[in-house]
């Protein structure tokens, strides 16, 4: 699939806001133009008016002003009165009704860390989640919800420097992210040193910051009562930060230990070593971590003052002309420039150019770029990535030639690249493009990257796999851009972006920060979401330059062992450099017959043409409704009549005891949904790319099957996985395939301190569950593709189908997808009841201490979980969750072992 970028496309958090115009059909060709908001069209009162000319979704209730302040920082001002109940609110200005303010007091949420790159180790992860259990996924879920039901009343803030790793000193390594620590040590203002992270606590909010090659991002979020203050609070940061020097030491061993959670990781690793490609003196060498060796011992050694240095990095970097800021809370817009241009204007202005990188172009021109590298990854993983260097696209972000390449490069449907790879068994996922994080572009080059996922077999003919990649490049630069591809991407971004959901503030504010720094005012908004002019001219000369002789090879694989003498020096990965052999480099890049296997991709059947909303036939409710009830399933429905938009969601949970009988069973069903998502990956994929979402769960007790996106084509989605699921079979290789990678799933699943611990918990609190160790044992023992096919027969015989549908579908229409299970899988009722999907074990009242022994030994790393069972009100169990929360924070988050503790209330009577 396509690399999944930084930005928070059309994909958001679901069911939240809409405008009321929004069952109307997007324009075909989505021109800018058609889709800006121009002030008055909703009313806007003459004295708060947004900016005609930044361009908005029709479905964005917000009002937006642009201002630039006289020390030259510039702010992008967002007025939100959508309500919770996603309706405008009337009210405008500073005052609101106080109750509603108190009640969302004490809610929180946790800010979870993001790479920003989409990559088959982080789908890989995400797959390995999903096969846990659906109490794993309750529990996952309930931490959203609170997250979500928590930032509808959310004011946030996100502030954007030009100015990261790329400016670290030579002699200072990491000293920009080690400053983006240390400003949070008080102000001159607000001297304690963690005052800001004790008063966003307080008032349910939540802050984090990320230090990226060009860029630094800090952002926050708190209830809209205390927006005010906490704004002030937090620009002292920027405009008189004490940085006590007291604290250096202590906040090096926060970045130390940032490091060291970093080093098991095979994408972090990966990025060190490829930057140690570049040329000597360009900034991508640069160890960009810091770690206690870079910013304490050897500047101990080397007498450096690292303290006095860090203060001069501050004065010269922090500057306001180098600043975006992007505020948003239910405060009227000229609130909102009133706080912000009396808070920000003290941010000073030292008056020097921006750092500028822009000379050190093709930093990868060496000889040791267009090798072949063999890598140990710490996972048992076989990948191979293949990487071009190419000049910096992101003056191109209205063609975005790399995003359509990578759009074909990534496809899975018939003709692609994996299709092939997939047949041969040789590939699992295929993921191509560039994340636009700061590694992947910047201002010296953007990276174009092709990810696959091997199996055994691919891995033993990885030199085949890289050939055919190539011979399907070479049919792209033959056959040149095709505007009808482009205009089918097009139409699926601009249907996505006409319709798109509102996000969680804190992460929209994040975004728009740094767009700001990339993007004219006008694409503040769309700049790095839609896909604005058919040029292909620009996309033929990115195209030209993916060749075999430019091309990086890194080939990760645990067979590496033993061969892979050279070791990078600051994550330690082992590897070796190759030449690429001169008969498999003529064959690349020689004249050979075009293969018949590979083709462009057909015209897209699941893109959506019909928007229109649908007239309810049932009576209107709060909550979703059971309208059927049988001895063979059963179904909840709820029609959306309040946030009005063409879209629904479904989710149906097959559920049979068969699957809990033994581990044997338990492994076999992981086997058969990995199958069943491979069947459907190629005939699929396109309702994937058109915006329809589905996903398949291995469950507790049953099949878990998701689907989201555009009503129109959701039924013919629904139809094909039901049709593969009623007619599942599978060859023998594929079965090896894909228990040979389940092998290795199960293990890296044991080798992560978080996970294995997490497993022994569950193991302790659940009646009946069988480990992740009595799986893996199960899977190496032996199971053959017959104890597959018999499984899977005995799972279709018997059922109980429970599913819920909700959004613009009736209850008619709902009722026909439940009929089309039961006559498409002709299964019969269940002979006992539906098992008791979650219930725990009730502990005895004392204290237990659960040890257990990591089995990587080459993580440093250790996980610590307190459990509580409780039998004290939510609320009660609120306020204590608050209490012991803050403590740790406060006793723990300067001591030399950092690291994380999970606090969450779920369903059980019971918190962590």
């Amino acid at each position: 699939m396509p690399q999944t970028n930084k930005s928070a496309s059309g994909c958001s958090l679901p069911g939240q806001v809409s405008a009321p115009d929004q069952g109307e059909p997007p324009p075909p060709t989505p021109p800018p133009q058609d889709v800006r908001a121009h002030v008055g069209e909703r009313g806007e009162e003459s004295e708060d008016q947004g900016d005609p000319e930044i361009i908005k979704s029709p479905s964005d209730p917000k009002k937006y002003r642009y201002i630039e302040l006289s020390n030259g920082l510039r702010a992008l001002l967002i007025s939100d009165f959508s309500g919770s109940d996603g309706t405008g609110g009337e009210d405008k200005g500073e005052e609101e009704d106080g109750q509603q303010e108190e009640e969302g007091e004490g809610e929180d949420g946790e800010e979870e860390g993001d790479s920003g790159e989409g990559s088959e180790e982080d789908e890989e992860e995400d797959e390995e989640e999903e096969q846990d259990s659906d109490f794993d996924e309750l529990e996952e879920e309930s931490v959203v919800k609170k997250k979500k039901g928590s930032s509808e009343k959310q004011a946030a803030a996100a502030l954007c420097i030009s100015v990261g790793s790329f400016s670290d000193p030579d002699d200072l390594p990491g000293l920009a992210h080690f400053l983006e620590h240390m400003v949070f040590m008080g102000s001159e203002k607000y001297p304690a040193e963690n005052g800001f992270d004790a008063f966003l606590k307080k008032h349910g909010g939540s802050d984090n910051a990320s230090t990226d090659c060009e860029r630094t991002i800090f952002q926050f979020d708190v209830q809209r009562k205390f927006f005010r203050e906490a704004l002030d609070r937090w620009a002292q940061f920027f405009i008189c930060p004490l940085m006590i020097e007291d604290a250096v030491d202590r906040e090096v061993e926060a970045v130390d230990s940032e490091y060291q959670l970093a080093r098991p990781s095979d994408s972090h690793r990966k990025e060190m070593l490829f930057g140690s490609f570049a040329k000597p003196g360009h900034p991508m060498s640069k160890f960009c971590w810091g770690n206690a060796q870079t910013l304490k011992h050897e500047p101990r050694e080397k007498q450096i003052n690292t303290y006095q240095r860090l203060r001069d990095f501050w004065t010269r970097y922090y500057s306001a002309h180098y600043m975006t800021l992007t505020v948003q809370s239910k405060e009227t817009l000229d609130t909102l420039e009133r706080w912000v241009t009396e808070i920000f204007i003290r941010v000073p202005n030292n008056r020097e150019p921006r750092p500028d990188f822009s000379h050190l172009q093709q930093p990868f021109e060496t000889p040791a770029f267009n090798k072949l590298y063999r890598v140990v990854p710490v996972r048992k993983v076989h990948a191979l990535t293949i990487s071009w260097a190419v000049p910096p696209q992101g003056k191109h972000y209205r063609v975005k030639p790399l995003h359509y390449i990578s759009w074909l490069i990534g496809h899975e449907g018939p003709g692609s690249i994996l299709s092939l790879l997939r047949k041969r068994c040789w590939a699992l996922a295929l993921f191509g493009g560039n994340s636009e994080t700061g590694f992947d572009q910047n201002s010296t080059y953007s990276i174009f990257s092709i990810s696959i996922t091997l199996t055994d077999q691919g891995y033993q003919n990885f030199y085949q796999v890289v050939q055919i990649v190539f011979q399907y490049l070479k049919m792209l630069q033959t056959l040149g851009p095709q505007q009808r591809i482009y205009e089918e991407i097009q139409k699926i971004e601009a249907n996505e972006f006409h319709y798109q959901e509102q996000t969680d503030p804190i992460e929209f504010v994040e975004n728009i920060c740094e767009n700001m720094q990339l993007f004219p005012k006008e694409d503040f908004l769309t700049g790095d979401q839609l896909m604005f002019e058919y040029n292909p001219q620009v996309i033929g000369a990115a195209l030209s330059l993916l060749t075999p002789d430019r091309a990086n090879l890194l080939l990760l694989s645990p067979e590496n062992e033993g061969r892979c003498p050279l070791r990078e020096k600051w994550f330690g990965t082992c590897y070796n450099m190759e030449d690429i052999s001169e008969e498999w480099a003529q064959r690349w890049s020689g004249d050979s017959e075009p293969n018949p296997d590979l083709h462009l991709p057909a015209e897209n059947k699941f893109i959506a043409t019909e928007f229109h909303l649908k007239t309810s036939d049932c009576p209107d409710t709060e909550f979703p409704v059971r309208i059927v009830n049988n001895e063979r399933g059963c179904l909840w429905f709820k029609k959306d009549n309040k946030f009005k938009i063409p879209k629904a969601y479904i989710r149906f949970n097959l559920i049979s005891p068969l699957i809990q009988k033994s581990p044997e069973n338990l492994v076999l069903f992981d086997i058969f949904v990995n199958i069943l998502a491979h069947n459907l990956a190629e005939p699929a994929y396109e309702a994937d790319v058109a915006q329809l979402e589905y996903k398949l769960v291995a469950g507790e007790h049953g099949l878990v099957i998701r689907l989201k996106g555009f009503n129109h084509k959701l039924p013919l989605l629904l139809r094909l996985i039901v049709d593969h699921l009623a007619e599942f079979k599978t060859e023998p290789s594929v079965f090896t395939m894909f228990t040979e990678q389940l092998k290795k799933t199960y293990f890296n699943i044991l080798i992560k301190p978080e996970r294995l611990g997490k497993d022994v918990r569950l193991l302790i609190l659940e009646h009946c569950r069988w480990s992740v160790i009595q799986k893996y044992r199960a899977v190496m023992e032996g199971l053959t593709v017959d104890d597959l096919l018999t499984f899977v027969s005995g799972l279709k015989a018997e059922l109980y189908a429970e599913g819920l549908v909700q959004g613009n579908f009736t209850a008619t229409e709902s009722k026909e997808f439940l009929q089309y299970f039961t006559d498409k899988l002709q299964f019969q009722a269940l002979s006992a009841e539906v098992p008791v999907l979650f219930q725990v074990v009730e502990l005895p009242h004392k204290h237990h201490l659960c040890k257990v022994k990591s089995l990587n030994k080459g993580d440093a790393n250790s996980e610590v979980t307190v459990y509580f069972q409780v039998r004290f009100s939510v609320f009660k169990v609120q306020l204590r969750e608050k209490t012991f929360e803050s403590h740790f924070i406060s006793e723990y988050q300067h001591s030399l072992i950092i690291g994380h503790i999970l606090i969450t209330l779920n369903k059980f009577p019971s918190f962590e």
